[in-house]
């Protein structure tokens, strides 16, 4: 295997999800990408707004990609492995147009409005392009990834994707260095990254949401404009998640995630609300 590393360059970055991308680089099944990314806003660690090779279209984060993994084919699943996030030395986090809180991140803290937070940093923005061509924003999740803003997917996690288009055209970014469910101000301590990442095709799992493997538990993932359907999403994507991982009929797998099954309510601030059902590997026995 691979370990592919890309320079921090206007080149190798864009800001919308598009099939039309031309990938930056290809990857063999199995391979790591080491990169780094600046914050959702397009600012370096230096403090500096690096400009986008395209201001009209490039008008969402700053994504890192497209990568494109050789042989991945639509309808079957990318496995994404977050192997090291590394968070930079500052961040932000605006919660409305006049007022900023500045972050200064060292040793795992972040000191920011007189006080001090663990960190856990993470990428907002794990995802693949809509099929449909042309444009399409990166504000919201979708079934393929995007926007999620998981804190849950922190290294030694791994997301599992629909594919959507031949290649898979994987991208990333959007650093945080910590959040809390829900991201009620509509950013996180928002932070340029390092992160390396390794990207499989499993044929094996066909998915039509979001997954994803965390040292102690499996997540299923909801989007949707109104939060109600977005946990329908993710509890049904729980119950198929039952049925495959513990052979358990419907109806068992009804009754006991209604027992020990956590719904969290993964962002409100994206325009498609985000759900997570979380299913702890010492749930029952």
């Amino acid at each position: 295997m691979t370990l592919h590393e890309l320079p921090l360059d206007p080149q190798t970055l864009h800001g919308y999800f598009s099939p039309d991308l031309e990938p930056v680089l290809t990857a063999e099944p199995g391979d790591s990408v080491r990169f780094s990314v600046p914050n959702a806003g397009w600012y370096l660690e230096s403090g500096e707004q690096l400009a986008p090779r395209n201001p009209d279209l490039d008008t969402g984060h700053a994504l890192v990609g497209p990568i494109a993994v050789r042989g991945a084919r639509a309808g079957q699943t990318l496995a994404v492995r977050i192997d090291a996030v590394q968070p930079g030395s500052w961040g932000i986090t605006v919660p409305g147009p006049e007022h900023t809180v500045r972050w200064e991140l060292e040793g795992g803290l972040g000191h920011g409005a007189g006080r001090t937070v663990q960190l856990a940093p993470f990428l907002g923005v794990l995802g693949l392009p809509p099929p449909e061509c042309g444009v399409h924003p990166t504000g919201p999740p979708r079934r393929w990834g995007g926007n999620i803003d998981c804190k849950e997917l922190v290294a030694g996690a791994t997301l599992f994707l629909p594919i959507s288009v031949d290649g898979a055209l994987f991208s990333a970014g959007d650093g945080h260095a910590a959040q809390g469910d829900g991201e009620v101000a509509g950013t996180a301590i928002e932070c340029p990254i390092e992160a390396q990442l390794t990207l499989d095709v499993r044929a094996d799992l066909p998915l039509e949401w979001p997954i994803a493997r965390t040292a102690e538990a499996w997540l299923t993932f909801g989007f949707d404009e109104h939060l109600g359907r977005a946990a329908r999403v993710a509890v049904d994507g729980m119950l198929d998640l039952m049925e495959r991982e513990h052979g358990l009929s419907r109806d068992d797998a009804l009754a006991l995630a209604s027992v020990v099954v956590d719904l969290r309510v993964t962002q409100v601030v994206n325009g498609a609300l985000g759900v997570h059902a979380v299913l702890r590997d010492d749930a029952f026995r």
